[in-house]
């Protein structure tokens, strides 16, 4: 009958037969599908009655058991106060180091970067003329002075005829005028040869301070001019060493007053990134008047920068330490909570249940916060899970912060949700389905 029916009706009219029974095959097994696993959900829920399809979020309504938090007790401590700035690493002392005479530079006798101490021989400029200057002063100095021997001698016997009224008075006061022309004279001749002399001691350049050299500006060979542009050198202290700052008007008060006191106030010294410790110094000194354009006071801390991390010119964060609290109430920064009814935190009910409990703080920082009023030592503070709690949230204390979940749907690790027993019986179903 078939192959009848694929006569009388053609190519086209077998291609829709297959097409609709093909079409009959997929509903036949879609309804064989689903049936067993609606059936199961059924019973499920029947066995289950109060599960429901969604999970509702810890905290708000919904009854998903105690939520994990980690907890920390308030404690009572000194805690200082730091007045952060940015501030500039400057040397003590920076010296260009020039040639006082001119001359060619013969001698080098330092090293590029080199600590040198006040006195050390840092080049040599060629002394040969200045040598040859001072024997010609020393030559004229010799002549003048017999010169003044002679006209002293003189003097004298002018001095002994005048008496005897053997010459005129005239010929011994001339006599006397030309030994003090001549004691003139030598004075000149001795200054010429201490300036001789100084300018040849010249031609040896020392430094000046001890500290560490920088890259040299010339070489062997070079002419060079008496206070020359150019310097030779440049040397800079480094230690000690200062760092320059400023503070607002506002943290002023504190900070003068211990310092014209007599108090040492610590200075430290971090790097850009604020991580690391640099040095560490107290402060210095202070400007006398504030800058009126931005309302800050210059200061300068002093370290002593025995391991020359600190160079000048370099940016540092200063952390200026102008005061500590004594005996604070200090809990973690991170217990500490900001609503509409000001600054609270979570604090432990017994050992299940946290309440809300409305603070009054002073000075913190990244790690503590003081607590002026509204906590005692030894109270606990909720520090993470907080995004799930309300007041009277029922909790349960964890001691690793992996334990604390990220999410709000999340469970304690190696807790099963209540919606364990559906999950089983959905798995199971789908076993026997299979």
């Amino acid at each position: 009958m078939v192959d009848l029916f694929m006569q009388s009706s053609g190519p086209r009219s077998s291609r829709r037969w297959l097409i609709s029974l093909a079409v009959l095959l997929i509903i036949i097994g879609l309804c064989w599908w689903w049936w067993p696993s609606s059936a199961t959900h059924k019973s499920a829920a029947a066995t289950h009655p109060k599960s429901t399809s969604g999970t509702p979020r810890p905290g708000f309504g919904g009854a998903t058991g105690p939520v994990p938090v980690r907890v920390a007790p308030a404690t009572v401590g000194d805690f200082p106060i730091y007045y952060k700035a940015l501030g500039t690493v400057t040397a003590m002392n920076t010296i260009n180091v020039r040639s006082q005479v001119a001359g060619q530079l013969v001698k080098l006798n330092f090293q590029e970067g080199q600590m040198v101490k006040a006195g050390d021989l840092l080049a040599e400029i060629d002394p040969r003329s200045y040598q040859i200057a001072l024997e010609q002063a020393e030559g004229t100095l010799l002549t003048n002075q017999a010169l003044l021997k002679n006209a002293q001698i003189d003097l004298e016997r002018y001095r002994g005829l005048y008496a005897e009224d053997s010459i005129a008075k005239q010929t011994l006061d001339t006599a006397a005028s030309l030994v003090v022309q001549y004691q003139g004279t030598i004075k000149t001749n001795q200054a010429a040869v201490g300036n001789a002399k100084l300018n040849l001691e010249f031609t040896k350049i020392r430094a000046p301070i001890a500290g560490r050299t920088g890259l040299r500006q010339l070489d062997v060979g070079n002419l060079v001019a008496a206070n020359d542009t150019t310097a030779l050198v440049v040397i800079t202290q480094t230690k000690p060493i200062t760092v320059n700052f400023t503070l607002p008007e506002k943290d002023l008060s504190v900070v003068i007053a211990r310092f014209r006191s007599g108090d040492k106030l610590l200075a430290e010294a971090w790097d850009r990134g604020d991580e690391k410790l640099q040095a560490t110094g107290v402060l210095y000194s202070l400007d006398n008047q504030i800058d009126i354009t931005t309302g800050t006071l210059k200061f300068k801390a002093r370290f002593d920068n025995q391991d020359e991390l600190l160079f000048p010119n370099q940016f540092v964060n200063l952390r200026l330490r102008a005061d500590t609290l004594k005996h604070a109430v200090l809990v973690p920064s991170a217990a500490i909570q900001f609503g509409t009814n000001g600054t609270f935190a979570y604090v432990m009910d017994g050992d299940k249940k946290v309440k809300i409990r409305q603070l009054q703080t002073g000075a913190s920082d990244e790690k503590a916060t003081v607590i002026t009023s509204g906590l005692a030592e030894g109270e606990r503070v909720v520090l993470e899970g907080t995004d799930r709690l309300r007041d009277g949230s029922e909790v349960e204390v964890v001691n690793d912060s992996k334990d604390v979940p990220a999410a709000p749907v999340q469970k304690l690790q190696g807790q099963p949700s209540k919606g364990t027993d559906e999950s089983a019986v959905a798995n199971k179903a789908e076993k026997s389905r299979v």
